[in-house]
């Protein structure tokens, strides 16, 4: 097992010999994974609540937003070029152990409140463009963990390629929309001219920056570049970060005109006409049709509402596996994981639509993004942090210009999102009669502070041994390769194809003259899944004439050889044959099945190499 992050995507994209555009296209990608963040369900609320509350005089801030996190994805990318860690990673470097595992925790909270908000906004835009109730939706979108686990068994870049469709998709249905709108332009670019904000204004102005830096995406990001099979000198790391600046720029420009787009049609289709109070996803897309005219309007909002809300709930997925191997060293089954956050965030859905009605899901999507601003600070600090660090950056870490900038980034950031934090805390002390919540609320805001000058005070004032656990599995442990044992024992698990005859050819190469070779074929006709060893069917008697003619070719040729039927059940029953025979090698063959065969026919071999304490060797039969 690797130490790298996404150990099968890693340096799988190669860019050395490529020229010219080519060269530069190779780059892209990485930060369209990224930039989905940056305009997911749960950023629409804000962008339709100021266009329609105050118009255009919100869009410097979205640009302001948008720069920021320009400035810090940049970082990221650095950080994984330079290093060859994601975040998590050198996370784990620098801070104590409990450190580490409180950051794993709130990273996987922000990554579960970040599906929350997909999982609602799909479903809300299934609802707007099918009429399917909210819980309904909500359920359908476990889905999409198939769709998660047919892109990654293709690789990075198709991966890449189909949310660079989704984006587009995005991207093409605001456009139209605007269109048919027909925004005042000149007052739209008025609304890039910073200007003084009124509280109210003040307040969701707040909100937009505080949405719009999501903290998964700095580990995400800093993982992604690292796919890409850079020269190792200083001409091919100064181009690969120039490269992912330039991929960073435009993917997140996309993501502000998606979130511009939102924001100016508010402002032409409900601030101009009078609704100002329009905050609702819901309530937008019902007025769309009547107040622009054209039923086109509303079906292309759902349309991008569903493409924002998948295309995020893919990378989410991602930075998760990021997390959880960068500071556990865990690394599950892709589907395990995308289940898992799939349900963490679809539960909390059911319940609250369940329980409490389809009204208070926007309270939800207020509340995931809460969960997202307390996480923000404990991502970008550790960050700037590490690329400030000449030590393990050398020549490539970031200026004081830069540094200077980026601290007054974070500090904006973590303010803004504390400010957000502390309203909603504000808010609930005085609803609550409960005197206990309300301690423990407090409590918790305090442990928040405290960790928070605690991440930002420690690299400052202490260095850890980074060779201490720099590698994915620790110390390197010394090998002891005197004794060669001979293998007197080999099970060979056969299936009567043309194949057999290169998985037998490879058994002999690890036998000697007085090894026991034991024929291992499991029957799973019907007769055998009911009679098991009684079975006497056609399919039954000639499967066993075939094992004796396999162990009597052996036998012809000095070896001794037995024939072992199973039944029914392929995986238990070789693990069963495998123990039965006391069997010190087990070789079978890959049938290399692809995308939905696995799901079909099933993976035998990830099943049986688990459940067996011999050596499995593997035989490619293609």
């Amino acid at each position: 097992m690797s130490d790298k992050s996404l150990d099968t995507l890693h340096e799988s994209v190669p860019v050395q010999n490529k020229k010219g555009w080519r060269k530069f296209l190779a780059f892209i990608g990485p930060a369209y994974l990224v930039s989905v963040g940056y305009m997911d369900p749960g950023n629409w609320a804000t962008d339709l609540a100021g266009g329609a509350a105050f118009g255009y005089q919100l869009i410097w801030i979205l640009l302001l937003s948008n720069l920021m996190a320009v400035l810090l994805q940049s970082l990221s990318a650095r950080l994984g070029i330079v290093r060859r860690l994601d975040l998590a990673q050198v996370n784990r470097e620098t801070y104590p152990p409990i450190v580490n595992f409180i950051l794993y925790v709130l990273a996987e909270l922000a990554i579960a409140a970040t599906d929350l908000a997909e999982v609602l906004g799909m479903a809300i835009g299934i609802k707007l463009l099918t009429g399917l109730p909210l819980m309904y939706g909500t359920c359908i979108t476990v889905l999409d963990t198939f769709l998660f686990l047919f892109l990654q068994k293709y690789g990075i870049r198709k991966m890449e390629a189909f949310i660079i469709l989704l984006v587009a998709t995005i991207g093409m249905s605001f456009f139209v929309q605007l269109f048919i709108a027909q925004p005042n332009l000149s007052y739209a670019i008025k609304g890039f001219i910073p200007s003084a904000l009124s509280p109210e204004a003040l307040y969701i102005a707040v909100g937009i920056i505080g949405a719009t830096v999501m903290p998964h995406n700095l580990y995400l990001h800093s993982a992604l570049v690292q796919t890409r099979k850079i020269d190792r000198n200083t001409k091919g790391i100064r181009k690969s970060i120039f490269y992912n600046f330039i991929d960073s720029a435009v993917a997140l420009n996309a993501a502000f005109f998606v979130n511009a787009s939102i924001l100016i049609l508010a402002a032409t289709a409900f601030y101009t006409t009078g609704y100002t109070h329009v905050a609702k996803i819901e309530e937008a897309h019902s007025l769309l049709a009547p107040l622009l005219g054209s039923k086109l309007a509303p079906i292309l909002f759902a349309i991008a509402l569903i493409a924002a809300g998948q295309s995020s709930t893919v990378t989410g997925t991602l930075a998760g596996q990021i997390v959880m191997e960068g500071y556990l060293k865990i690394r599950l089954n892709p589907w395990i994981r995308r289940l898992l956050t799939r349900l963490v965030a679809i539960v909390p859905a059911v319940l609250v639509i369940g329980i409490m009605g389809e009204d208070r899901v926007d309270a939800l999507l207020i509340f995931s993004q809460v969960i997202l601003s307390l996480q923000l600070g404990f991502a970008v600090i550790p960050l700037i942090h590490f690329v400030s660090d000449k030590v393990t950056m050398g020549e490539y870490a970031i200026g004081w210009p830069i540094k200077i900038l980026s601290w007054i980034v974070a500090t904006i950031l973590v303010y803004l999102n504390s400010h957000l934090v502390l309203d909603f805390a504000t808010e609930f002390i005085q609803d609550s009669e409960s005197l206990l919540l309300k301690i423990v609320l407090v409590l918790f805001i305090v442990f928040f502070a405290v960790l928070i000058l605690f991440i930002t005070a420690y690299p400052l004032f202490r260095k850890r041994d980074q060779s201490k656990d720099a590698d994915f599995h620790g110390a390197l442990i010394e090998l002891d390769l005197s004794q060669d044992l001979p293998v007197n024992r080999i099970a060979i698990a056969v299936d009567f194809s043309v194949a057999d005859a290169k998985l037998i050819k490879t058994a002999i190469q690890h036998a000697h003259q007085a090894t026991e070779f034991i024929f291992i074929h499991v029957v799973e006709s019907a007769t055998a899944k009911y009679l098991a060893d009684a079975s006497d069917d056609e399919e039954t008697r000639k499967d066993q004439m075939r094992l004796d003619i396999y162990a009597q070719a052996l036998e012809k040729k000095g070896y001794k050889a037995v024939a072992c039927l199973g039944y029914h059940h392929r995986v238990k029953e070789i693990v069963r044959l495998v123990g039965a025979s006391n069997a010190q090698l087990l070789v079978m063959g890959a049938h290399q099945h692809q995308g939905w065969r696995d799901y079909v026919f099933g993976e035998t071999i990830e099943s049986v190499r688990h459940k067996v304490d011999i050596p499995v060797l593997i035989v490619n039969q293609s």
